[in-house]
């Protein structure tokens, strides 16, 4: 229901998911539904600080995972990609009053073409970037980045599917303070 604030099913299945980024690959991670689920599922502050904060707190341990330096984990197009999960936050929370699969798989392909767009600016926008700092480098840079691109909308669409079916399975027999209320 809309009145309760504290959520521990939906906010359980967020952490749940920030762990799961670190069993995954790199091109195929939970991380953008998270977002959109915990914009959709959970209120205020939390909503925003949750993903933020499984980020950096695993971006670290991701990059010693596959045998980089700890620090790896952060780059100049970190802030880019940051605020591209925050974008998804605020996208995920026009689905609040919703468990329309189209409307949320809607969602899922909003959230991939944003991060898409702006992790690759930021990308570009590096000061050591491989693309030069002009039109056609900044074209190039999005080029190089398709083949990655079909891989984030299925993950996208993959994990926004388990977090939302499990959120709505489990509120309607394990934990009903946390039913979607329905828009009339």
């Amino acid at each position: 229901m809309e009145s309760n604030s504290a959520r521990p099913m939906a906010t359980g299945l967020t952490i749940l998911g920030g762990l799961a980024r670190l069993v995954q690959n790199l091109n195929f991670a939970p991380v953008g539904a998270l977002s959109l689920f915990a914009g959709a599922r959970l209120r205020g502050w939390r909503a925003y600080l949750l993903p933020i904060a499984l980020m950096a707190v695993t971006d670290p341990i991701v990059s010693r995972l596959y045998g980089y330096s700890a620090w790896a984990g952060y780059s100049f197009a970190t802030p880019f990609i940051y605020a591209s999960f925050l974008i998804n936050v605020w996208i995920g929370s026009r689905l609040r009053r919703t468990e329309n699969p189209g409307w949320i798989a809607a969602a899922a392909l909003a959230g991939s073409v944003q991060f898409f767009v702006l992790s690759n600016f930021g990308t570009w926008l590096a000061p050591h970037s491989s693309y030069g700092h002009s039109l056609g480098g900044l074209v190039n840079c999005y080029i190089a980045a398709v083949p990655f691109f079909r891989n984030t909308v299925l993950s996208d669409l993959l994990y926004a599917g388990v977090f939302f079916g499990l959120h709505a399975v489990l509120s309607r027999v394990a934990v009903r303070s946390e039913r979607v209320a329905q828009a009339a």
